[in-house]
């Protein structure tokens, strides 16, 4: 067992793409935690869709065991961590978990929004800082622009500044160091009553969910009664372990540590992120702070193909929600699609990888509708209405007016795309708040930008107008009053209700158009023509028909009298007009999408 004091609990973390991944494969290959032959690039990105993407989704825990120039054993618990801002309350948990962080800055590009936002949540946690500059074995490495940045930005002396290379692994050694000499041990008393933080979990078949915890006080073994402080469950200790990084049992953990428990804790709501663990014998005065709530910014129904799988979607979501705390979800119906759930998100990739992880690792078929925002609708009685679903939306007389979510907004560009990203700003109704020079040719580009409008397209227009060299960082800023309406999407006349959505009036006709091109395109051809309209009230501003399908009822005729082909023609028609009466158009589920990307 390692002494309390040569235990040092830290974390990684950086903008998107600069390098933290890479470099703890380093680390943990120089602790010699990996064989060789286990050794694969991003190791503790062990989830499928990670290493497809290439980004880290979920923080990953590691106990790490070196050996310091001074020759002394220490236990590092590295926490590796997202870079997306849709993945930021990741990050939070993760610097709640710890007392110290490696700041990582690509020594190509520089200080970007992400890192700007994450050193300000690590200060906040009362982090200690380690600056380093990751990527020095490029050729364009540029030592003196990137620790000016560093100096500039957060006011680090040059000489605080490491640099590493996290594909040749140079710097390693000196950033231990550091790590080991500048972060403090962990504080608590191993003999204190038990304080243990749940800082993540997951669902496993065979054991119930899997605790994972950072002690602050106290010590837990096998054979404890332990209970989660917000709810009056009992439960009894099975396993505790460490990561190593596979899950590694172990006699004890005390406080200071992070590792995982097993207590046979069989409903998935018993065991939230944020609790705290005490035990039974000798209980904690009171729990810890936990973290902030996250407040979903997102929000989309998620329906079974099948309405057969409505009860293996609830059991999934249920058993989703305690691996993402940031998820959230309640029961919905629909006319078109159902029973199903609208769920809640922190941004539109959180969307999509939630839908993806949902699909593949439930063996599931989902149909998504268009993301919304939630709305704050105030009525002429004096009420006010929170709105996160389109199809709910009441009726027009009724309401006073309508505020919609703004974010603040910073674009980091090159000087030289300045002006495109401008332009798609303001096309997307941005309010210019002013412009930040940074080193170099870099500048930042602060709007205030409606959350309606970033979860479409905008992010994919900026790398596009920039070619590929923007970054993007908000924040909620609030609501504003705006001119919003309804606009309902009709196939032959009924409204569709997963297909509604709500616009600033002076884009909703450009959008209509779109949704009811795209629903021409997508929507096959039925044995009866398909009308599709987009209306605001009751005024069509856009419509199109699908042409039926026609069968050639004339073919065998060769010849002879006309009226022989007519009579054939004429009950073909009375057919399909009789079809029509009856027939429900098929809808697959692109169209569903069809409001997401409408260029």
């Amino acid at each position: 067992m390692i002494a309390q004091d040569h235990v040092r609990n830290f974390c990684i973390v950086a903008h998107i793409d600069h390098g933290k991944s890479t470099l703890a494969d380093r680390l943990l290959e120089a602790c010699g935690a990996v064989t060789e032959r286990d050794m694969k690039e991003q190791v503790l990105d062990d989830m499928e869709l990670e290493r497809e993407r290439g980004i880290t989704i979920k923080a990953s825990a590691v106990c790490l065991d070196y050996v310091a120039d001074n020759g002394e054993r220490y236990a590092l618990n590295l926490i590796d961590t997202p870079g997306h801002v849709d993945f930021s309350y990741e990050v939070s948990r993760a610097l709640h978990a710890c007392e110290g962080a490696v700041l990582l800055v690509d020594s190509s590009q520089g200080v970007e929004a992400q890192t700007v936002a994450n050193v300000y949540m690590a200060l906040d946690a009362g982090l200690e800082l380690i600056p380093a500059v990751s990527k020095i074995d490029l050729e364009d490495f540029d030592p003196q622009r990137a620790v000016e940045e560093l100096a500039a930005d957060f006011g680090f002396e040059p000489e605080q500044v490491l640099f590493t290379s996290g594909k040749t692994g140079e710097g390693v050694r000196e950033l231990f160091e550091a790590i080991i000499n500048l972060i403090p041990p962990p504080s608590g008393d191993a003999d204190a009553p038990l304080q243990a933080l749940v800082f993540d979990s997951k669902f496993d078949p065979h054991r119930g969910a899997i605790a994972y915890v950072r002690l602050f006080e106290g010590s837990v073994k096998p054979g404890d009664r332990i209970r989660m402080m917000s709810g009056e469950r009992e439960f009894e200790v099975s396993q505790v372990g460490v990561f190593s990084p596979e899950m590694r049992l172990v006699e004890q953990l005390h406080a200071g540590d992070v590792g995982y428990l097993t207590a046979g804790i069989k409903g998935v709501k018993e065991c939230r992120v944020g609790d705290t663990v005490t035990r039974i014998d000798k209980p904690a005065a009171e729990p810890l702070a936990g973290y902030r709530e996250p407040k979903p910014m997102v929000f989309c129904g998620l329906y079974p193909a099948d309405n057969a799988d409505y009860e293996a979607l609830k059991d999934a979501l249920d058993r989703f929600s305690l691996n993402d705390a940031a998820f959230h979800y309640e029961p919905e119906t629909s006319a078109a699609l159902g029973f199903g759930f609208r769920c809640g998100f922190l941004g539109l990739l959180h969307t999509e990888i939630a839908q993806e992880r949902l699909e593949r690792e439930y063996d599931l078929e989902l149909v998504a509708t268009a993301p919304s925002v939630k709305y704050r609708i105030l009525l002429r009685d004096g009420q006010v209405l929170e709105l996160d679903n389109p199809a709910r939306f009441p009726d027009p007389a009724e309401i006073d007016h309508i505020e919609e979510p703004v974010v603040k907004a910073a674009v980091t560009v090159p000087q030289r795309y300045v002006g495109a990203c401008m332009k798609l700003s303001e096309a997307n109704r941005g309010e210019f708040l002013g412009m930040d020079y940074l080193y170099g040719d870099r500048v930042v580009l602060n709007y205030r930008l409606p959350l309606a409008e970033i979860i479409v397209d905008y992010f994919d227009g900026l790398k596009s107008v920039s070619r590929g060299y923007a970054s993007l960082d908000y924040e909620l800023a609030g609501y504003q009053e705006s001119d919003l309406v309804k606009v309902d999407v009709m196939i032959n006349g009924d409204p569709v209700d997963a297909l509604v959505l709500i616009s600033h009036r002076s884009t909703a006709e450009g959008k209509a158009r779109k949704v009811v091109s795209k629903l021409k395109r997508v929507i096959h051809k039925q044995m009866f023509e398909v009308r599709i309209q987009a209306a605001i009230g009751s005024r069509v501003i856009s419509a199109a028909r699908v042409a039926p399908l026609r069968k050639n009822v004339t073919e065998k005729c060769y010849g002879g009298d006309v009226t022989r082909k007519r009579k054939l023609l004429e009950r073909q028609k009375a057919g399909k007009r009789r079809m029509k009466q009856i027939g429900h158009v098929e809808v697959p589920q692109e169209a569903f999408m069809s409001v997401l990307k409408l260029d």
